[in-house]
């Protein structure tokens, strides 16, 4: 052997001790980029306050921008208020028997200090100069069937005082009057006090109120305790019928002062500002998703831009705030009184513009290739949901004579568009929930990665780590490991060329810096 070639050889066993060829070749890697955080799809939409009529899209604007929020939180909570004035009071026939009520559950998930409750306060206002108005209205026949009845009263028992002491031919009269007299107290029925809105609220006296409103209530609320409330803060049982009937329009029957009473069409609205972590609570809180509460709730996830907020925003102008005001009311009181809903229709080209959009939305469910597969309890709710957004958005532009006028295919668009948002949202929400296995799956391949901080593995190293009650075969891993590589956390390496018969060598992947640097 010549000198050149020992010192050639030489070099090659140091360069080789030294790992010189897998850090060249790690060189010449692609750069590592930031990855996406597990289950996000993506930039979610921002609310299209464009699809609402100018009254409310002028309003939310105005409103997101003075309070520096995201146009989703005044967004939803705009439709929650419009679905409070027109919920129980209108109903959209779809086709054939298939009616949906313009009653919606909306909540929205932003961290703390998002200033939830002035934008509540700011969209909700003209719902209680609503009441007061209904209240000052009714205020005077109150009044007069409460003084009608307490002297019927007076009267009822002084009839039956002279009964129980009459005897012989006078008896059956005295008893007959006194009979009268009591009827005619139950005749006298007093004028409810009209209440739109509750907040803090059990499922009991929930009912109790809706019952006594005719069918009809909005819990809104700037906090999400009615949650814990549902799932038996107090009672230490969950109770959800009040609002799984209560979204549905289904008859309600409660037994309140020793009597039965019903309503055929429950209708309530929900419209919560939560806090993020809620979200991940009401996953685990008994029944929710099982009997379908969760599947019945539009989800907004904005984005929190804490940190990035004007100092000294414009105000509301006065005029966008008075025209707010004015149609919200106007809404309210000249609905309040509708006993048989208002009945809206679609017009033809309407009717086939929402067809269509259904059969997208049955592609859409199916379980092997639909992304809406793993969410059909929120998904196949997802039609009726647009169709109840179609009809607020119709009584929105169409405050004082709505059912006069069938539903248009704009407002129908908008509709989608709107159910498209929610859509999005809620895709992210139950994601966060743990409702995609494959997300899942996903998660506890990275969790391992973490946790051991390993720069590079085979996919047999990984099996064989990995729980085997969670990966019961090499295939069930593959979906996690394609849905990391996608999303950047791993790198799948190049096949090493095969050697001689047998099984080819197992794939590897390098891992992201940032899981390994990190790892505890």
């Amino acid at each position: 052997m010549t000198t050149t070639n020992t010192h050639q050889h030489a070099a090659d066993a140091i360069l080789t001790s030294l790992g010189a060829a897998d850090q060249l070749a790690q060189l010449h890697q692609p750069v590592w980029e930031t990855p996406a955080p597990l289950g996000q799809r993506g930039e979610l939409p921002s609310f299209p306050v464009h699809t609402l009529p100018a009254w409310v899209a002028e309003h939310i604007s105005a409103v997101a921008e003075e309070t520096q929020t995201p146009l989703d939180l005044a967004g939803c909570v705009g439709l929650a208020a419009l679905s409070t004035a027109a919920g129980g009071r209108a109903v959209v026939n779809v086709r054939g028997s298939w009616i949906e009520p313009v009653n919606l559950f909306v909540l929205v998930a932003m961290p703390p200090g998002s200033r939830k409750s002035a934008v509540f306060r700011a969209m909700t206002a003209p719902l209680a100069r609503a009441e007061r108005t209904l209240l000052d209205r009714i205020g005077p026949q109150i009044t007069e069937a409460e003084v009608s009845r307490r002297l019927a009263a007076d009267v009822a028992e002084k009839a039956a005082r002279t009964a129980g002491t009459a005897h012989g031919e006078a008896a059956p009269d005295a008893i007959a009057e006194a009979q009268s007299a009591a009827l005619a107290v139950e005749d006298i029925k007093v004028p409810v006090k009209p209440r739109l809105v509750a907040d803090d609220i059990t499922p009991e006296s929930a009912a109790s109120l809706l019952v006594e409103q005719g069918g009809r209530l909005a819990v809104l609320s700037a906090e999400g305790g009615i949650f814990a409330t549902l799932a038996g803060r107090y009672s230490g049982t969950p109770n959800l019928d009040l609002f799984l009937k209560g979204h549905a329009g289904d008859p309600l029957i409660i037994d309140r002062r020793g009597r039965t009473e019903r309503v055929d069409h429950a209708a309530l609205t929900m419209g919560l500002a939560v806090q993020l972590e809620i979200i991940a609570d009401i996953a685990t809180m008994p029944g929710f998703r099982g009997k379908g509460l969760l599947g019945r709730i539009l989800y907004s996830l904005p984005k929190s831009n804490i940190g990035y907020r004007r100092i000294d925003p414009p105000s509301v102008p006065e005029q966008v705030a008075a025209r707010y005001d004015a149609n919200l009311q106007q809404l309210t009181i000249g609905m309040h009184g509708w006993d048989d809903p208002a009945r809206l229709v679609l017009a033809p080209e309407a009717a086939e513009v929402f067809t269509e959009h259904r059969r997208r939305t049955e592609a859409r469910l199916r379980p092997d290739s639909g992304d809406l597969g793993h969410i059909t309890d929120w998904a196949g709710k997802f039609d009726g949901a647009v169709m109840r957004i179609a009809g607020l958005l119709h009584l929105a532009a169409h405050v004082e004579d709505a059912w006069r006028h069938p539903i248009t295919t704009d407002t129908v668009k908008a509709a989608i568009t709107l159910g498209e948002y929610f859509t999005a949202h809620a895709l992210e929400t139950f994601d966060a929930m743990g409702a995609d296995p494959d997300i899942e799956a996903a998660r506890t391949v990275h969790a391992w990665l973490h946790r051991t901080g390993t720069a590079r593995f085979t996919v047999r190293e990984a099996f064989t780590a990995l729980p085997r009650s969670r990966f019961r075969k090499v295939t069930e891993l593959e979906p996690a490991l394609d849905l990391l590589e996608q999303l950047g956390w791993i790198r799948r390496e190049p096949d090493p060329p095969r050697t001689g018969p047998g099984r080819r060598p197992s794939p590897a992947y390098a891992v992201h810096p940032s899981l390994h640097q990190h790892a505890s």
